[in-house]
């Protein structure tokens, strides 16, 4: 193998995501190991270096032009990662400074001095044992990013997103006060179909349950009261005008409960901006105000008609 092909083994062999394979990356560790196309491994080196250095050893060791102003995707794609990994370590001043500078960590660069040879594989085995890998931190991040919502005693995840979060706001805060003791049959949520589905009750409810893309945002069952709550989470599109009702009830015709409709926003802007658009014997309801609903029927509150 090459230099670039040996990097990028050894980046695989970390366990580093497919986006820090990339040739930039490899350079980038070649760079900081001082690593020439006939250098041997053991003779790798952890000296300091700006991202300018490294830009220019690639370009006079290996013939790849980086442009300076590509600065910023070396910080993007290899610095930042490779400093959460513990691959790399900075010299703590200043990030504006022209003195900032980048070199391997040295159990790094034992590391490195070690491929190729027979002591290899139990170093790199003591380094992730020390050193989470950079997937399993990345997938650690993106869970602690996910929206966390509790429906039935379990603990479901949400993704981020302001549509997202008026639907963990619905559950949390309107279910309580305008649809007590109910229960969650749909939630969807904005990378997958939906989150929560209980077909079976749906289906003794008499839904339509096969055409997925009609069904609201959220569905709550109040059996007390044999009310079902229709509420669209609307952050851009969506709202209960007179078309979306027409649609619920065609995918719930064969549907003996109450029927309420429900549009929620995040704040009054949001609902301004539909407020036209909003049909009569609909309810709409405000997160930032969990209090309060607004009530477009004029004879009666919240209610099936």
């Amino acid at each position: 193998m090459n230099k670039i092909d040996e990097a990028k083994h050894i980046l695989q062999a970390l366990m580093v995501p497919v986006r820090q394979q990339s040739a930039l990356c490899c350079y980038t560790l070649l760079s900081l190991a001082k690593m020439k196309s006939e250098s041997s491994w053991r003779s790798a080196t952890n000296e300091w270096m700006r991202i300018h250095d490294i830009i220019e050893f690639t370009r006079d060791e290996y013939g790849k032009e980086y442009a300076e102003n590509s600065r910023e995707t070396f910080r993007k794609q290899a610095m930042h990662p490779f400093r959460t990994a513990a691959f790399i370590e900075d010299n703590n001043v200043a990030t504006n400074s022209p003195g900032y500078r980048y070199r391997l960590t040295p159990e790094m660069l034992e590391l490195l001095q070690s491929y190729t040879s027979d002591d290899w594989e139990t170093k790199r085995s003591a380094f992730l044992g020390k050193h989470q890998t950079l997937v399993a931190k990345y997938a650690s991040q993106k869970v602690m990013k996910k929206l966390p919502v509790v429906i039935d005693n379990q603990l479901h995840l949400l993704s981020t997103g302001k549509h997202n979060q008026l639907q963990v706001a619905i559950v949390l805060e309107f279910a309580p006060r305008f649809a007590p003791h109910s229960e969650v049959l749909y939630l969807g949520d904005t990378t997958k179909k939906y989150l929560i589905k209980k077909e079976h009750i749906l289906a003794e409810l008499g839904f339509e349950i096969s055409v997925h893309d009609k069904m609201p945002d959220v569905i709550l069952y109040s059996r007390e009261k044999d009310w079902i709550y229709f509420i669209e989470a609307v952050t851009s599109t969506g709202p209960m005008d007179s078309k979306r009702i027409l649609e619920i009830n065609k995918l719930t015709e064969h549907v003996t409960a109450g029927k309420i409709f429900v549009t929620a926003f995040l704040d009054r802007i949001t609902c301004k901006k539909f407020f036209s658009t909003l049909a009569w014997e609909t309810e709409i309801w405000i997160a930032s105000e969990p209090d309060h609903m607004i009530h477009l029927n004029g004879d009666r509150f919240i209610g099936p008609r």
